[in-house]
């Protein structure tokens, strides 16, 4: 069982005459003691040795030393580098070449000096105690620091681990194990409860349970136009890309039936894509809402948000907007075809989804096959599809933009304001981080699901 305090630090390192911590104050002591206690096995070995000769029996087994169990678990860390102990002393031996080189503790890397001293006072404390270990995160490398406390674990099962810890993964990667949420503490009193299991995705849900913060999950990766923008609109949520759509929507889902969670506000925002009306409102149900336009692309195109650049720019608004919108409706209407086939399928697609079939019999499951076919009708669903496409096109721009989906068009831009088309879109972003509170933010606002409360 250890602590430590932090101390300011001339020098990262914790060798001699230098700013240290105070975990590794004793860093010799600890290391003298392991010797110490493989000192007294040998010595009890030799004595079983020496009775059983007097005695006339067989000499006794080879006892598995505490310096055995240490360099197992070194070998395991690192294994590219061998341990030897050579009078009393610690040393590192590693191959340069066709030779040996060697180094001793002393210069060591704060890691293997770490691992050192960690396994170490593990191996070196007697049976049957509980180790409190806070914030093993403080002095190790990730990848270091979760492989050195599994094999100290498996050496020691006779001991009760405690880690205190904010590191989630670190947590995470802890799977069969009692883990307890520490909810809030007040300077009196300490709010904490046991977490449920769950097959929820471990390291995001000790994120989130973590982070405190309200949760939107979103579509994309890290680096995508989904979480850059939702991440500066939405500050003071905490905002996760999921990928899919699909994930989005999963996730959403099982996050909010986690009791746990219940004092958080988890949303999920997905493209509107080729989605119906009475799909978009089933998904309400699970604070799962999706934009005003077609897609997160589409949020480059909003009208508000051209006029801004163009002034940014100093460009006459009226006229970039114009020539845009002349460019837009150009393109999309050649891709009306294939865009009215596209909702078709995905309006298909959602009426075979959420059918209801019984599983009672077999002959009920055909009846209800059978009924669902007959009242799919693809002539109907077509002609809607028509109509819609065929009606943004003769309507205002905002609906064009919220029925018709072509990724590409937000990168094709560019060059109406003078820039190369790519540059439009990360002038936006950057622009918007720039200035949360600006006319910009504002421009996507009516654009947004209204039902997630925003702070910009």
């Amino acid at each position: 069982m250890y602590g430590h305090s932090k101390i300011k630090s001339k020098d990262n390192k914790w060798g001699v005459n230098q700013y240290t911590t105070k975990l590794l104050d004793d860093f010799e002591s600890v290391l003298a003691a392991l010797i110490s206690l493989t000192n007294k096995d040998e010595s009890t070995f030799f004595k079983s040795c020496k009775a059983a000769e007097q005695e006339g029996k067989a000499h006794p087994n080879t006892p598995e030393t505490v310096l055995d169990k240490f360099t197992r678990v070194w070998d395991a860390i690192f294994p590219q580098r061998r341990l030897l102990l050579d009078d009393a002393k610690f040393y590192a031996v590693f191959q340069k070449g066709e030779k040996e080189e060697i180094y001793s503790a002393t210069e060591m890397s704060d890691g293997e000096r770490s691992v050192l001293y960690l396994a170490a006072q593990v191996l070196s404390i007697p049976e049957n105690k509980i180790f409190i270990i806070d914030e093993p995160e403080l002095h190790l490398h990730g990848s270091i620091m979760n492989k050195l406390w599994q094999e100290l674990e498996k050496e020691r099962p006779d001991c009760l681990f405690i880690y205190i810890t904010h590191d989630m993964n670190f947590a995470a990667m802890h799977g069969d194990v009692d883990k307890i949420w520490i909810k809030s503490y007040d300077g009196h009193s300490w709010q904490y409860e046991k977490l449920p299991d769950t097959d929820l995705p471990e390291e995001l849900r000790l994120s989130i349970l973590g982070g405190r913060k309200p949760v939107i999950f979103v579509e994309g990766e890290k680096q995508s136009f989904d979480t850059q923008l939702y991440s500066t609109l939405y500050h003071l949520y905490s905002v996760i890309a999921c990928g899919s759509c699909t994930q989005v929507i999963e996730l959403t889902k099982s996050f909010n039936k986690e009791v746990e969670l219940h004092h958080l506000k988890v949303y999920g925002i997905i493209d509107r894509d080729f989605r119906t009306d009475e799909e978009i409102d089933q998904y309400k149900k699970y604070n799962i809402f999706t934009l005003n336009v077609a897609e997160v692309e589409n949020l480059f195109l909003v009208e508000d948000v051209i006029r801004y650049v163009a002034k940014y720019l100093h460009k006459n608004p009226d006229e970039i907007f114009s020539n845009i919108e002349k460019n837009v409706r150009e393109i999309l209407s050649k891709q009306i075809n294939s865009q009215i086939c596209k909702s078709i399928v995905a309006d298909i697609k959602y009426q075979l989804s959420t059918a209801a079939i019984s599983h009672k019999s077999e002959e009920e499951v055909q009846q209800d096959i059978e009924r669902l076919v007959t009242n799919i009708s693809y002539a109907d669903t077509k002609q809607a599809h028509e109509e819609k496409f065929t009606s943004a096109l003769n309507k205002s721009y905002a609906m064009v933009i919220k029925v018709f989906n072509e990724k590409g068009l937000a990168k094709s831009i560019g060059h109406h304001f003078g820039l190369k088309d790519k540059a439009y879109c990360e002038l936006v972003i950057n622009e918007l981080k720039n200035n949360k509170n600006s006319e910009l933010a504002n421009a996507f606002l009516e654009y947004l699901p209204s039902e997630i409360n925003r702070d910009i």
